[in-house]
C-alpha cells in the first residue's frame, strides 16, 4: 500500500447542510430487480466455475434489462396480458463443463420465487440471455485488474439517509407483509430534509385482488401510511417534525386512472423498465449530498473486477474508520485503479475527514493508515466474501 493522502473537511457534516434529498428504490423497483439478479447471477457463475472448472474464469454479466410487461387490473384480481422480459447480457467464458445459459436462468428464477412471491417467473417472465465469450485481451489478463476505475464511499449515513432506508426496509419487511398483505414490493421512497422537517414521499402500489373498491383503496392505503408515521417517529433523533405522504398521483373519483393498483405488485407489469446501475448505491440509496461513482457494481466479477471491488471496499473503509478512529465524525474515502495493477496498489488512495472539535488532523491518521492498510493486507479474502454475497449491494 503507497502513501495515502489525508484532508480535513472544512465546514458542516452532510447531516448538517440546510437541504439534503435522499432517495431509495426498494426490493420490487425494476431497476433493484435488475441490479440484485444479476449480482445473484454473478455469485452463481463464481460458484460454478469454481466447483465444475476447478477456477475462476472470466466473466462480468452486469448487464441486466427488464422489459415490462402488460397488465389488466381490477378490483379483485386481474391479469398478465403480456409477460416481463430479462435480458441477460455482457460477457461470461463458456466452457463445457455447464451450461452458463442454464446456470443464469435458473438463479434468475430462483431469485424470483424467493423474493417476489407474486411472480411466477415460469408464467410471468421470459428470459433472454447475452452471455457471449470475452476478447483475448481482457480472458488473457484475468485475475489482475481489469479496468481503470475510481470509487468513493462515506460513512456515517446521515439520519435523512437511515429514514430513507428504514422506510423502505419497513414497508417491505415480512411482518409488514403480513398484516397488510395488499402492499406491493415495489416501494419507492424520496426524502426531502429542510432544517429539521422532513418530508417523505413514497410510492407503493397496492394488490388488485386485494381491493375491492375505491374507497377500500384509500382506506387500506391510510392505514399503512399511519404505520409508516408511527414507525419513523419512533426512530427520529435530530430531526424534529416528519411528513409523509403515499402515492401522491392519485386521485379520488378517477376509477383506476386514479389509484396505484398493480396485478403483481411490482410496475415492471406494465408501466416501468428497469436496467443495472440506474437504482441504488452499494450502500442501497441515492444521496444527491454526497460525493458518487458512475460504476454500476452488480453483476460484475468479484475477483478481477476493481469498479466492483473498489465500489464496495471504500464504503466498508469507511465504516471501519468512523467506528474505530475517535474523534472522526465523519469520513469519505477515495479509490482510484490503473488497469493491470494489482488491486492492493491504488494509484490514489484519499481518506478525507471531518474531526469533532478539539481534534488534530495529526491524532488520526496513523490509526487511519492502519486501517486502510489492513484491509488492503486481506485484500483476496474480501474479494472472496464479496463473491459469496456477504457485502449485501444496493
Amino acid at each position: 500500500m503507497d502513501e495515502i493522502k489525508f484532508q480535513e473537511i472544512i465546514g458542516p457534516t452532510s447531516g448538517e447542510s440546510e437541504v439534503e434529498i435522499v432517495e431509495r428504490k426498494g426490493l420490487g423497483h425494476p431497476d433493484t430487480i435488475c441490479d440484485l439478479v444479476m449480482e445473484r447471477i454473478s455469485q452463481a457463475l463464481y460458484r460454478e466455475y469454481l466447483r465444475r472448472c476447478g477456477r475462476i474464469m472470466h466473466y462480468n454479466c452486469d448487464k441486466g434489462l427488464l422489459v415490462a410487461g402488460q397488465v389488466e387490473r381490477c378490483f379483485g384480481g386481474g391479469r398478465v396480458i403480456e409477460p416481463m422480459r430479462l435480458v441477460i447480457g455482457d460477457r461470461a467464458t463458456l466452457v463445457k463443463e455447464f451450461d452458463v445459459t442454464h446456470v443464469a436462468v435458473e438463479t434468475a428464477k430462483g431469485w424470483f420465487r424467493e423474493n417476489l412471491p407474486e411472480v411466477d417467473p415460469e408464467r410471468h417472465l421470459e428470459f433472454q440471455v447475452e452471455l457471449k465469450g470475452g476478447s483475448e485481451q481482457l480472458t488473457g489478463i484475468f485475475r489482475k485488474p481489469d479496468a481503470m476505475a475510481m470509487a468513493v464511499g462515506y460513512a456515517p449515513l446521515t439520519e435523512t439517509e437511515r429514514l430513507a432506508l428504514d422506510a423502505e426496509r419497513f414497508l417491505n419487511a415480512p411482518k409488514f407483509k403480513i398484516n397488510y398483505p395488499e402492499s406491493g414490493s415495489d416501494i419507492k421512497i424520496m426524502a426531502i430534509r429542510i432544517g429539521e422537517q422532513l418530508n417523505l414521499t413514497g410510492a407503493m402500489p397496492l394488490l388488485d385482488k386485494l381491493v375491492a373498491n375505491e374507497a377500500d383503496y384509500f382506506r387500506r392505503k391510510e392505514a399503512m401510511r399511519l404505520a409508516l408515521v408511527s414507525y419513523l417517529k419512533s426512530r427520529l433523533d435530530r430531526i424534529r417534525d416528519i411528513t409523509v405522504v403515499m402515492n401522491t398521483l392519485d386521485r379520488r373519483e378517477a376509477g383506476l386512472s386514479g389509484i396505484y393498483l398493480s396485478v403483481l405488485g411490482i410496475s415492471a407489469e406494465d408501466a416501468d423498465s428497469g436496467e443495472v446501475g440506474r437504482g441504488n448505491q452499494v450502500n442501497g440509496i441515492i444521496a444527491l449530498n454526497r460525493p458518487r461513482c458512475s460504476e454500476a457494481a452488480d453483476g460484475k466479477n468479484p475477483v478481477s473486477h476493481v469498479g466492483k471491488i473498489y465500489n464496495v471496499l471504500t464504503h466498508l473503509l469507511a465504516r471501519q474508520i468512523h467506528h474505530e478512529v475517535s474523534g472522526v465524525r465523519e469520513v469519505i474515502v477515495w479509490l482510484c485503479s490503473r488497469i493491470c495493477d494489482p488491486l492492493d496498489r491504488p494509484q490514489v488512495a484519499s481518506v478525507q475527514v471531518k474531526l469533532a472539535k478539539g481534534v488534530h488532523m495529526a491524532e488520526v491518521t496513523d490509526p487511519i493508515r492502519r486501517i486502510v492498510t489492513r484491509e488492503f493486507t486481506h485484500m483476496q479474502s474480501f474479494c472472496q466474501a464479496l463473491a459469496e454475497g456477504k457485502y449485501p449491494i444496493c
